[in-house]
């Protein structure tokens, strides 16, 4: 049997971009909490807030870690299995990976170590702007791979001559049709993936009865920022399905299911694509909710997967069921908010055993819809990698083979799983010995005020707790 380099391939850097996307998109929520804490610190004075933050460094400092080392081969995929399509599009993608690296990397690099080792080295206000710098570095990483990632979605700003992509329009091209709508539902879902763990965190800490004080504190600032977050999630959503309708059509046809170009289209709750057949086996739908969703009129036309050949559709029953399990954890999420609210008399989510160990499970679920929403974007493409002009098979390696591929495949699979093995390791050992105590706080402020003024407010803390 002869092995397909193209399709290996692809699943070699889908199984690659999956297992990396879920770490950055969690640091960036997780950074800017970080940095929420620290200010609160400098603010306050009080010990609460830096425990914390020092608890949730050290998770930081795990997840940071294995992003990094992650993402490092995908640079080299572009290279090994891509070729074609690194040489064509070089004159746009090469400049903007570099200010990926030049303006957040080394940034996110640089304030790092001040971050994770500074703290009693230097004042306090400086480590607080460590924390922001580093969370600006996050964001700033993201704006360079999401706008490089949108170039390729709706390509603009260049112009092809033998083979090869010009920038004509700098500004058109990194500020392509699709950037905005994309980078603000990609930072919505680092915010709720970093609110959504640390709820699922603190509920296990609140459910074995530990320390329940601090991270009730947790509990409750997350609980207010998804209930903003989930439902702004569901309009910046809707903002970007608008957005995809206008430029890449057909990919919101097989989100929908929807085979034939026509009026009034139910939202589908269940079918089975039929590809061969182009058709949808045991529909079951809201009558012409789609319709008023993407048109906001009941009755308007929605595009249909056969208005482009069969060898230019995707594989519709990947983009339909992804595009589903995004929308229904999305929905879930605001459920949880909802419910947040309800309970926050007397704070009665501190003894809703059902809701705690909801949230518990509730963790995941913000890495399972990133993950989902990824594949619709990438998958709902095919058979283009620069839509509409590059397809996959023009931008392979000229000289790889399906044996090739299969190899290296096989060993990222295995490195990436000694890689998360060890990393889940490290996060359980953290979580496991849990934040440091109040009195080891207060003790190492003690020492670090002998040395270095702090702040009026801290100054204020410590001389209580000495006190008492």
């Amino acid at each position: 049997m002869e092995l397909d380099p193209i399709l290996i391939s692809r699943i070699q850097f889908a199984f690659v971009v999956s297992f990396h996307a879920i770490f950055p998109v969690f640091t960036i929520g997780l950074a800017s909490y970080i940095a929420a804490l620290e200010g609160l610190s400098l603010k306050t004075g009080n010990p609460q807030w830096e425990r914390l933050s020092r608890f949730w460094i050290q998770v930081f400092a795990v997840v940071f870690g294995m992003g990094v080392v992650s993402g490092i081969v995908m640079a080299f995929q572009f290279g090994t299995n891509w070729s074609n399509f690194s040489l064509a599009a070089s004159n746009f993608l090469g400049p903007v990976l570099s200010y990926e690296v030049v303006t957040a990397f080394f940034l996110e690099a640089a304030f790092l170590g001040i971050l994770l080792f500074g703290r009693g080295k230097v004042p306090q206000g400086v480590h607080f702007f460590a924390a922001l710098m580093v969370a600006t570095g996050t964001f700033i990483s993201s704006f360079w791979i999401l706008s490089a990632n949108s170039w390729m979605q709706t390509p603009a700003g260049v112009e092809v001559r033998d083979g090869m992509y010009f920038v004509v329009s700098w500004a058109e091209a990194i500020f392509n049709a699709s950037l905005w709508p994309r980078f603000f539902h990609m930072a919505l879902a680092s915010f709720l993936t970093g609110a959504f763990v640390v709820l699922g965190v603190s509920a296990w800490y609140v459910l074995r009865n530990r320390d329940v004080d601090l991270h009730k504190k947790a509990l409750s600032m997350s609980l207010w920022l998804i209930l903003v977050l989930a439902p702004a999630q569901v309009v910046v959503g809707d903002i970007h399905g608008l957005n995809t309708l206008e430029h890449q059509p057909v990919k919101v046809a097989a989100m929908e299911g929807n085979w034939e170009r026509s009026e009034g289209v139910p939202l589908l709750l269940f079918a089975i694509p039929d590809q061969e057949n182009q058709t949808n086996k045991f529909e079951i739908g809201i009558p012409k909710l789609a319709s008023w969703i993407l048109t906001h009129d009941a009755d308007g036309e929605v595009p249909g997967i056969t208005d482009v050949p069969r060898d230019e559709q995707p594989p519709v029953a990947i983009v339909f069921w992804a595009f589903r399990i995004m929308v229904g954890l999305g929905m879930l999420m605001v459920l949880f908010a909802v419910w947040g609210l309800i309970l926050r008399r007397k704070e009665a989510y501190l003894h809703n055993k059902p809701f705690l160990t909801g949230l518990k499970f509730m963790s995941f679920a913000p890495f399972i819809a990133v993950l989902a929403g990824w594949f619709v974007t990438e998958v709902g493409r095919s058979p283009w990698l620069i839509y509409e002009q590059m397809r996959y098979a023009d931008a392979v390696t000229p000289s790889l083979t399906g044996g090739m591929a299969l190899f290296t495949l096989i060993g990222y699979i295995l490195v990436y799983a000694l890689v998360f093995a060890a990393g889940v390791y490290y996060l359980m050992r953290v979580i496991t010995v849990g934040a440091p105590s109040h009195d080891e706080i207060v003790e190492d402020r003690l020492e670090r005020r002998a040395k270095r003024p702090f702040s009026a407010a801290s100054a204020a803390w410590e001389a209580e707790e000495t006190q008492s």
